[in-house]
């Protein structure tokens, strides 16, 4: 059996605080795209809404799966 049929190696050495620094640069983000969008509403640039949009819809899927990860009160797996 190949190293590739046994799937990924992990070494689970992620802290708390790591993740808790991935949420927090995740929303950073999310909030960045959010601005992006608007100035490019205001400008009329609807590829750069398009782009802005999705980016930051992708980011809420990041933001769910990290919040729980952390185990935060409230969160439903990413999944449902």
């Amino acid at each position: 059996m190949s190293s590739a049929d046994e799937g990924p190696h992990r070494t689970y050495e992620r802290t708390w605080a790591d993740i808790e620094t991935m949420l927090e640069a995740a929303e950073s983000k999310q909030d960045e795209w959010k601005d992006w969008f608007e100035r490019c509403r205001e400008a009329g640039d609807r590829d750069g809404m398009k782009d802005a949009a999705r980016n930051h819809k992708a980011l809420e899927g990041v933001i769910k799966t990290l919040r729980w990860t952390l185990g935060e009160v409230g969160v439903s797996s990413p999944l449902t």
